[in-house]
């Protein structure tokens, strides 16, 4: 690299990336971005982030969400102007759900027709150019803006990157027209501030601390809902440390990513009618705690929300009952709760209560699940079967695939699951940025067929071979949108689609051979049709995975179920 060059524009965005801790730029490249590749070129290779090929848009938005959810870092996405940026949107929009912060970038149509470097040269730049391109985005993120010098580079990534991480988190977006990019920056315009840090964590209201204290205390079912927890397992602890000293029923309805250890006494499982019966309910950071329609706690239930934003204003609606909603770190609320409170006499009691419950239940779904290995065989005995080979360090991604009810989570982090806002073809990709930031470690993508479509498989197995990322894929293959289906069944049980042999727009019949299209990639692939050989088949895909650092497919044949 020449020290002596002029510094584009292009090159100061790189250092804002760079500056910002960014480990990877997952780009899916167009016409504009030569400035951005020329600068890759100058530069050395180790104050960049790595800018890895990815062929398409939502592979790309989802691995950088996987990547942050293993290791808490957050990455970036490069994307071609308007078309690119629309099949961006799905993962933007699944990101958003979960706060999960990353940096989205597009290249922007050239505005000049000529006279400036980076002008406009082909017949595509008049075609892509829109009036308000970053309104395919708006909506999503939390912060926008479009580069207009090329000086200003460097400090747009660290502010938005400084807002992405500030709670709460998600991602952000820069409009990158190619003029800027090109153009040099003056000299008199650089600067060498510092990475504005993310703002500090929210702590609790100590006045609003002390009045849950004095509810849990006067509690005799207290109950804890929450749905994801934070990257180190902070809250696991915390959590897990409270509800045995006060004897509270912790439960995990629609789980994002597994909070508890599937052997913590406290658990009571995943279901959503947990807050039955139950005299105060905290809901830790949970969108939807339960189903209004369905669950609603009882009119005397207290109900307490505790989150960075435990509104959840980005939702237009949202009216689960709140009778003190406290804005806070859930980590930091629950050890505050935990020195303020203090423990009934009837907590041990509860607690061991409790723990038999946990024990009796774990019991009850191993025998239910290997009633399942059957042909076809049932999602039970997949998940317990998965769960078997998951060692301390193995992650799964669950997309319509896996049920935790069924499974040893070993502890938090280690199961995650697709977001409410239900864009499809998440997890395969996720587990591909996962498996990037933990080369050795098991990753595991399950997911229904269709579900495996929407992912663009053919894109994700040539990433899985191209950046050698040996995921475990699983396919949960009963030949059809079973999610329609049972909404069409529950809503109109009596119906002429339900008593129908074929429900109509469910079928994915003649599906095509996945195997078959994973083997494109030289992965190894098993179709296997009887639950009984399953745990041998998974066996086989772990040995592939560790001694020739392959990528496996696994399309089984599955039940259709009514509950899941």
């Amino acid at each position: 690299m020449d020290e002596n060059h002029e510094q584009t524009g292009a090159e100061s965005l790189l250092d804002g990336m760079a500056l910002s801790g960014i480990d990877y730029m997952f780009a899916n490249a167009g016409t504009d971005f030569p400035p951005i590749i020329e600068a890759l070129a100058r530069r050395d290779p180790t104050a960049t982030p790595v800018a890895l090929t990815i062929p398409h848009e939502t592979a790309a938005v989802a691995m950088a969400h996987g990547a942050y959810l293993v290791t808490g870092r957050a990455q970036a996405v490069m994307v071609h102007v308007n078309v690119g940026l629309a099949n961006t949107v799905m993962g933007v929009i699944n990101a958003a759900s979960d706060n999960i912060p990353m940096l989205v970038m597009s290249g922007r149509t050239p505005i000049s027709e000529r006279g400036r470097k980076g002008a406009r040269m082909t017949p595509i730049q008049y075609g892509q150019e829109m009036f308000d391109q970053t309104s395919l985005v708006r909506d999503l993120v939390k912060y926008n803006y479009e580069m207009r010098y090329p000086e200003q580079g460097k400090q747009l990534v660290t502010r938005a990157m400084s807002l992405a991480t500030s709670e709460p988190q998600g991602p952000v977006y820069l409009s990158l027209p190619k003029e800027p990019l090109s153009e040099t920056v003056p000299q008199n315009t650089q600067t060498h501030h510092p990475m504005p840090p993310a703002a500090t964590k929210i702590v609790p209201d100590p006045a609003a601390i002390a009045q849950l204290a004095r509810m849990l205390e006067a509690a005799s079912n207290p109950v804890i809902i929450c749905q994801r927890g934070d990257s180190e397992g902070r809250l696991s602890e915390a959590l897990s440390a409270l509800a045995a000293t006060h004897g509270i029923a912790v439960f995990e309805p629609f789980v994002l990513r597994n909070v508890l250890a599937s052997d913590d006494p406290a658990l009571q499982g995943y279901h959503a009618s947990g807050p039955n019966g139950a005299d105060l309910i905290i809901v830790l950071d949970s969108d939807t705690p339960w189903i209004e329609a369905t669950n609603a706690p009882d009119p005397e239930t207290i109900v307490v929300h505790i989150g960075p934003d435990p509104h959840f204003a980005r939702m237009p609606v949202r009216g689960f009952r709140t009778d003190l909603a406290i804005s806070s770190d859930p980590v930091e609320a629950i050890l505050a709760l935990h020195k303020q409170a203090s423990a009934p006499l009837a907590a041990p009691q509860r607690y061991a209560a409790l723990a038999q419950s946990a024990i009796e239940r774990r019991k009850n779904s191993r025998i239910k699940a290997k009633a399942g290995d059957t042909n076809p065989m049932t999602a039970e005995w997949i998940s317990q079967c998965v769960s078997d080979i998951m060692d301390d360090d193995a992650v799964a991604f669950s997309e319509l695939g896996l049920l935790p009810a069924y499974m040893d989570l070993k502890g938090p982090n280690r199961l995650f699951n697709n977001v409410h806002a239900g864009g499809l073809g998440w997890a395969m990709p996720a587990a591909l940025g996962a498996q990037l930031m933990r080369p050795g470690k098991l990753t595991i993508a399950c997911m229904g067929d269709g579900s495996y479509m929407f992912a663009n498989p053919v894109a994700c197995h040539q990433i899985a071979e191209a950046l050698r990322l040996p995921i475990l894929t699983i396919i949960k293959n009963n030949a059809m949108w079973n999610a329609v289906r049972r909404s069409v069944v529950n809503g109109y049980p009596d119906g002429a689609a339900a008593t129908s042999n074929t429900v109509p727009l469910t079928s994915l019949e003649p599906l095509p051979d996945f195997a078959a299209i994973a083997r494109a990639s030289r992965a190894h692939a098993e179709r296997i049709e009887d639950g009984r050989d399953l745990p041998a088949a998974l066996q086989r895909a772990v040995e592939v995975i560790k001694t020739e650092n392959r990528q496996v497919l696994l399309d089984l044949r599955c039940a259709v179920s009514d509950m899941h």
